[in-house]
Parts: structure tokens; C-alpha cells; sequence
């Protein structure tokens, strides 16, 4: 009886291990991948992608391409190789719908993304919003930074449309701002009086986006509740980390929570 029982408290917890989006239902589920990937399962269900370079350095699990299952959308910040990541590779092999600004939608269908999930119906661009489900729409919001694409080493440098941000307005859950790479910009203060944002991911490693210092002042512009910083230790040069994070909160007097994550790891919220 005794082992029957540990066995019976030891099914979840391996279901969860399979789909760790899934982990706990009725909450809205946020999976880092490492680097600025994420994935995002709603409590209805609907499961997004954000910034999909699931094989970076910092994702102990090699496989996790292979390993996703259902996958609703895409969302894709910017044209950069470390944000493009494996999103065609998972278009083709999902059917997920490609959520990105035109330009860069049409960069990515010529590299191979195919084109009918990549229509007018889930393209947009800075300041307009996509209802893509009864539970989920996004909103894209400026982003201070480049967007190019290089389809491989032996292809050309070509550009991407501009670089975004993304706010998901989940039905019954929080509302995630994605910041995409940016710089620190007094614009944020305006993503966050129109749309109270719960969770922010935000970029912290510096000499490409935001370090810590001007993270937690965007923070504080938005006025997150939390914030899970992201785009940090992947390479040596991105030196930014949570703790520095958290330093730089409290001494601008902040109260947002640091939710620091581990790839692999999921949060509910």
C-alpha cells in the first residue's frame, strides 16, 4: 500500500516533468528556456512561444526543439539570430502561427517559415494589437535597439522591420510585457500607464541591451510587480545578474519582485 501511495504522488509530478508548461492548471504557466526564450501556456490552454532560441547555451536540454508538443503561436521580437532562434524549425513542426511585425514576418516566411501561418491576420506592427484567441491578445510596443537577419554564414545581411516589445493580455491571468532587446527608454512609462503590467521580462546582461541599473529603472517606468530577468550570462560579455538586479531595485526604492529563473524552470502565475 505504501509504495502504491507514493506511486499514485509521483504521477503528476512526472506528467509535469513531460509538459512543464502544463504544470499547474488554472494558472497562467511561464517556462524559461534561457537567454530571452520563453513559453507561455495560458489557463485556457493556448501555448506561445516568445523568442524561441530554445538550442542557446544556457538550455541544458538539447532536445527541447524535438520535445515540444502543441504550440499555438510564435511571437518574435526582432530579426537576431539569438531571438529568431529556432522559430522555423518549430513552425514547420508545430503549425504554430507566426506573431511578428510584417517586415519581419516577411523575412522569415523567405527563410523558410511557411507562409500560411505567417499571415496579415497575426502581423502587425508597433502600437497595434492582435486578438489572436477569445483568451490572448498581444500588443507590439517600441523597442529601442537593430533588427537584421542572416539566414546562414553564407547569406547576406539583410533588414528585419523594427525591433518590438510584446505585451500578452491574458483572459483570467497577468498581463507579461516582454521587453525584446531594448535600451532603457522613458517611452516604457507609457507601456505601463496604459496597461498594468503583472510580469516583466526584461533584458539585464547590458553591452547589447539594458544592464541592471537601467533595467530596474525600467521597472520602475512601467511599474511591474515583478520582474523576471532574462538576456543575461548566455555569453561572457552579458554580466548583468538578478542579484545586481535586485540591488539596483531597492536602492531606486522599487518594490517589484525579482523572479529569478533557471532554464528549464517553470513559474506560475
Amino acid at each position: 500500500m505504501k509504495s502504491f501511495a507514493l506511486l499514485a504522488l509521483a504521477l503528476p509530478l512526472l506528467a509535469a516533468a513531460k509538459d512543464p508548461a502544463g504544470a499547474h492548471a488554472g494558472k497562467t504557466e511561464v517556462t524559461w528556456m534561457g537567454h530571452a526564450a520563453f513559453l507561455v501556456k495560458t489557463p485556457q490552454g493556448t501555448v506561445v512561444a516568445i523568442d524561441p532560441w530554445f538550442t542557446n547555451p544556457s538550455n541544458p536540454d538539447k532536445e527541447s526543439v524535438q520535445k515540444v508538443g502543441h504550440l499555438d503561436f510564435i511571437l518574435v521580437s526582432h530579426g537576431h539570430f539569438d531571438h529568431v532562434g529556432d522559430a522555423v524549425a518549430l513552425g514547420q513542426k508545430t503549425g504554430a502561427k507566426l506573431v511578428s511585425t510584417f517586415d519581419l514576418g516577411k523575412v522569415l516566411v523567405a527563410a523558410g517559415y511557411p507562409k500560411e501561418q505567417a499571415t496579415m491576420a497575426t502581423a502587425g506592427n508597433v502600437g497595434g494589437t492582435i486578438d489572436l484567441t477569445p483568451d490572448l491578445s498581444v500588443t507590439i510596443v517600441p523597442a529601442v535597439h537593430s533588427s537584421t537577419f542572416q539566414k546562414d554564414a553564407n547569406s547576406p545581411l539583410e533588414t528585419a522591420g523594427t525591433p518590438a516589445g510584446f505585451v500578452l493580455h491574458i483572459r483570467g491571468g497577468p498581463t507579461l510585457y516582454h521587453t525584446g532587446d531594448t535600451a532603457l527608454t522613458e517611452d516604457m512609462k507609457l507601456v505601463g500607464e496604459r496597461y498594468p503590467i503583472d510580469v516583466m521580462f526584461a533584458c539585464i546582461g547590458g553591452h547589447f541591451t539594458m544592464d541592471p541599473v537601467d533595467a530596474a529603472t525600467a521597472v520602475r517606468l512601467v511599474r511591474a510587480k515583478a520582474v523576471v530577468p532574462m538576456h543575461f550570462g548566455t555569453f561572457p560579455l552579458l554580466r548583468g545578474t538578478p542579484a545586481q538586479l535586485e540591488a539596483a531595485l531597492q536602492k531606486q526604492g522599487s518594490k517589484a519582485k525579482v523572479i529569478a529563473m533557471k532554464p528549464g524552470e517553470t513559474r506560475s502565475f
